[in-house]
């Protein structure tokens, strides 16, 4: 039997499912508003979701993915193994990969050198060292492109937080607040350059009109190659730390 939550009318069911030999937990969430039914990949868990129309039943649901379970598996495989924040990884910094390593010789916090991500101090920190310095990273960078884009509009901005959003890549609030993901430093420059430029052309538009991306485009000359990378590639970053 499925588990049924409801989230302000959204329904959603829990299922495990069987495909290839392989069991994925699946979420089936009713939407309101979803006019088809759209399948991707869970970015918190090691399964999927399908977004369907309210009144659209679980079962043609399970169908559906069923229909797409080679899709599905093959995309399960890309994205590969959760990687944990530890001694002698490898993760991407602005989109260049580098070797993780504990250093308990040195002082001196989270520093890069010759390709490496150093983190002094207790090995039982590690973890929590450095992705506070990753988010540090991700603040600094993320305030100073906001400013240089949003003197180009002259607009008010109002604050910029910093988060672990899990479905989107940045939001923009109707009081002018922008949040992003910590998890772009882990991108190419580039790619946090044009989800950076999304969002203050949010302060102009707050919709995706044509006039909406025409400014996104005035922000930064990365908007298709950037959407097409999140596309490709944001489901990985999910999985790192």
């Amino acid at each position: 039997m499925a588990l049924v939550r409801s989230h302000n009318k959204i329904k959603e069911d829990h299922h495990l499912i069987e495909i290839e030999g392989r069991k994925i937990p699946l979420i089936v969430r009713h939407h309101p508003r979803a006019r088809r039914m759209i399948l991707r990949l869970d970015m918190v868990g090691e399964g999927a979701v399908i977004t369907i129309p309210a009144n659209s039943s679980s079962s043609a649901a399970l169908d559906f993915v069923h229909r797409k379970s080679s899709w599905l598996c093959q995309l399960l495989n890309e994205i590969g193994e959760r990687v944990a924040f530890g001694d002698g990884v490898q993760i991407p910094f602005q989109g260049v990969q580098h070797l993780v390593r504990h250093r308990d010789d040195a002082y001196g916090g989270v520093w890069i050198e010759d390709g490496e991500i150093n983190v002094a101090g207790d090995i039982e920190h590690l973890s929590r060292r450095l992705g506070d310095w990753l988010k540090k990273q991700a603040r600094i960078r993320i305030k100073s492109l906001v400013h240089q884009k949003v003197k180009k509009i002259n607009k008010t901005l109002s604050r910029i937080t910093i988060r672990d959003t899990r479905t989107r890549w940045g939001s923009c609030s109707s009081k002018g607040s922008l949040s992003f993901s910590w998890r772009l430093i882990m991108a190419p420059p580039e790619i946090l350059d044009y989800v950076v430029a999304h969002e203050v052309a949010h302060l102009v538009h707050m919709n995706h009109s044509p006039s909406f991306w025409n400014t996104v485009e005035r922000l930064t000359e990365n908007a298709k190659s950037g959407r097409a990378w999140l596309n490709d590639n944001g489901s990985i970053l999910h999985r790192i730390g």
